[in-house]
């Protein structure tokens, strides 16, 4: 019945293959395979090899400490100097009004904004793997520092009546309490620097991999609703009690409403009037993207009016309207942190030092995907615990990566971390000598700040999500491991090349394991880990073919120079001696064919010379340990077999269970119908498909070892 059953399903235009061997078990097999002898050094040893130093080693590590050391020497100024400096500019223009709005947020004097927009920014350009975000003030981490410091220093530790009040004795108790704040900000940034940095050092960049896109975005109407509440009473002029912790929003909200009737309508028109003014820019910018050289700087041009207006019409004493207030000129001297206070704000520097970093690379990971390069989940925390570390020293408190700056350092042309340095001089040069100009600067112009990160997506927050991110994470996530399996001779089973000494690969296949399922947690790992057995990289195999063919190209046109000099100059000897050697090959002709075939290169040729050489045709995923896959790992796996595709290996996968196969269908993965016919039932068909395919195209015989008839 076996075989009828079989002939049913078997016709003879479909390649059949017959095996004949013993039935194995794991014991029996265990006893057929001999394990490769492993020689484990002692543990001293490996100490001491861990401990020696050399100066590739010392250099390996300086780099990576220093990563600016990888790319400043080998800075080409003609192709990226320009770019930089009108992103430098760019940026630095956005980075001032951010800077004094966002201390707002953080419950500190608008300079501290300045402070924090110039040091860290500086140092991060040393320490960061990223060409292309910006470091500074950022609107969630802000109202998470300006939170912490009411809690530990609120306005009815300081009997403070009116925040307005010209009386001297309210205004040093303001005073006081404005230090008090600064003191415990500057505390939570030295706690979660060191925080972010023990972590880098501690290799704990993994947790880069749980950022995915679903959670990156699920914080961001919260802290939008945060920012806005907290900003809400700028808008209309009126005074409330800061209030932080559980249900913070709401009670912001009602005292908002309880004293609306106070209502400063001269802030309100103020506000309305720079929205306005702030989202015809964004519009007109967003409209006219490709014919604008660079984006109009409206912030700036909202900031510049504004104080202007503030100033000419004295708009504090005659509406009563807030405004920025002193900003000193210069920069305070160094000071140590208050460290008694870190004990009270441990946990809070735990949540800001995890949700910065995660800001951080988030971004970071976008533009290195998009710009071919790689960042270092690792060293960025490493940068970011120095940026606040040492930054805390100079009165800054936390930053991290804004997503609306960043977004313009890129698209204005910045190529380095050259246009972060020129953005953080520009606010070195507010603070030592145009700070006090900005003085008169109403404060309901903050909300413009709030409006334009909202507008471009600025939130970009992880904060409640992170805790369900990692439970998930935890639950579900084992270490993966990766093999490269080969094939015991004469049977069909697969196991790992590297266990055993009579497995052997097959010619022209990989085929790759993960002990894993594909998700988000680790789908970058398993791309990774891909290339990286199998030896083959299609961006690295792309881009050398890119520039071979950059070089082909110049190869090609001096060939053609050639090929004109020589045309003319026998044009000059022929048109001489065109009666004497009328019958004769031309002088120099051999070098005009030699030029015309050098010219005339085939798209075959052409093909081989830039293609570099791999004798790598079928990828081979098998997928029999795997138990699930998301939406994001099924994105890796369709970006996989696109670009081996392109660089023109095959990728099959093979032992799919059925939900797997289930999850595929429900995700779109068979969107391209071609698709279906990637996937085998086990790892043995997906071989034989791919080596008779390979002899179809070479005419030659299939491997008999493999086909052989049962007699």
């Amino acid at each position: 019945m076996e075989h009828a059953g079989e002939n049913e399903i078997c016709h003879r235009s479909d390649p059949v293959y017959c095996v004949e061997r013993r039935l194995y078990n794991q014991g029996t097999l265990q006893e057929k395979l001999h394990k490769k002898k492993k020689t484990y050094l002692p543990l001293r040893q490996r100490i001491a090899n861990s401990c020696s130093c050399s100066s590739k080693k010392a250099k390996t590590i300086l780099y990576s400490f220093f990563p600016i050391l990888t790319w400043l020497p080998n800075y080409p100024v003609k192709e990226y100097l320009s770019g930089d400096i009108i992103s430098g500019l760019s940026t630095g223009v956005m980075q001032l009004p951010q800077g004094l709005a966002y201390a707002l947020l953080a419950a500190v004097p608008p300079v501290f904004g300045l402070y924090s927009s110039f040091y860290p920014v500086f140092l991060y350009t040393f320490f960061g793997t990223s060409r292309h975000i910006s470091i500074g003030t950022f609107a969630v981490i802000s109202l998470m520092i300006g939170g912490v410091a009411v809690r530990e220093a609120p306005d009815e530790m300081f009997y403070i009546t009116s925040i307005n009040s010209t009386n001297s004795t309210n205004l040093d108790n303001i005073k006081a309490r404005d230090d008090m704040r600064v003191t415990v900000a500057v505390a939570v940034t030295l706690l979660s620097g060191v925080i972010q940095l023990c972590l880098g050092l501690l290799r704990f960049g993994f947790v880069a991999i749980y950022l995915t896109e679903p959670l990156v975005r699920g914080f961001t109407t919260a802290a939008a609703v945060h920012v806005f509440t907290s900003q809400l009473k700028y808008l209309l002029g009126i005074e409330t009690t800061r209030v932080s912790g559980p249900l913070s929003v709401v009670y912001s909200l009602i005292a908002v409403f309880s004293n609306i009737t106070k209502t400063n309508i001269a802030a309100l028109v103020v506000g309305l009037i720079c929205m306005v003014l702030l989202l015809t820019g964004k519009e007109i910018n967003d409209r006219f993207k490709k014919k604008l050289p660079v984006p109009i700087p409206m912030e700036i041009i909202v900031v510049v009016i504004g104080t202007g207006v503030s100033a000419g019409m004295n708009l504090s004493k005659t509406y009563g309207i807030n405004i920025v207030g002193d900003i000193p000129t210069g920069l305070r001297p160094p000071k140590v942190p208050d460290i008694s206070l870190l004990p009270k704000v441990f946990v809070d520097a735990i949540a800001i030092a995890l949700v910065g970093f995660s800001m951080t690379i988030s971004m970071a990971k976008i533009f290195a995907l998009k710009h071919g390069y790689k960042v270092d989940g690792n060293q960025e925390l490493v940068a970011l615990g120095i940026c606040n570390s040492v930054g805390s020293f100079f009165h800054t408190f936390t930053v991290t990566c804004s997503m609306s700056r960043s977004l313009v350092q890129e698209g204005t042309g910045g190529k380095t971390q050259v246009a972060g340095t020129l953005s953080s001089i520009m606010v070195f040069l507010v603070l030592v000598a145009i700070g006090y100009l900005f003085e008169p600067l109403p404060q309901a112009i903050w909300i413009v700040a709030f409006l334009s990160s909202v507008l471009l997506g600025l939130d970009y927050g992880l904060l409640t999500s992170i805790a369900f991110a990692v439970i998930t994470i935890v639950y579900r996530t084992q270490s993966p491991q990766y093999r490269i399996l080969g094939q015991i001779p004469g049977t069909d089973i697969y196991c790992d090349v590297e266990e055993y000494e009579e497995v052997k690969e097959c010619p022209g296949i990989k085929i790759f394991q993960a002990n894993a399922s594909l998700y988000f947690a680790n789908s970058e790992l398993y791309t990774s880990a891909l290339k990286k057995k199998t030896g083959v990289d299609p961006c690295a195999i792309l881009l050398a073919r890119k520039k071979a063919q950059k070089r082909h190209a110049k190869e090609l046109k001096h060939e053609r120079k050639k090929k004109t000099v020589l045309k003319m100059t026998n044009e000059m000897e022929n048109s001489v001696k065109h009666e004497v050697m009328s019958d004769d090959l031309p002088i120099n002709g051999k070098f005009s064919v030699a030029g015309a075939a050098a010219q005339d290169s085939s798209p075959e040729e052409l093909e081989r010379f830039v293609m570099p050489e791999t004798n790598i045709h079928t990828i081979i995923l098998d997928f029999s340990p795997v138990n699930f896959a998301d939406s994001v790992g099924v994105k890796a796996l369709r970006s996989i077999i696109k670009e081996y595709e392109e660089i023109g290996i095959s990728v099959y996968i093979a032992g799919c269970n059925g939900s797997i196969v289930d999850n595929l269908t429900r995700l779109n993965f068979f969107e391209k119908a071609t698709f279906r016919d990637l996937l085998f039932p086990s790892i043995h068909d997906a071989v034989l498909t791919s080596q008779l395919k390979g002899s179809v195209v070479s005419q030659g015989p299939l491997d008999a070892a493999i086909c052989s008839p049962t007699p």
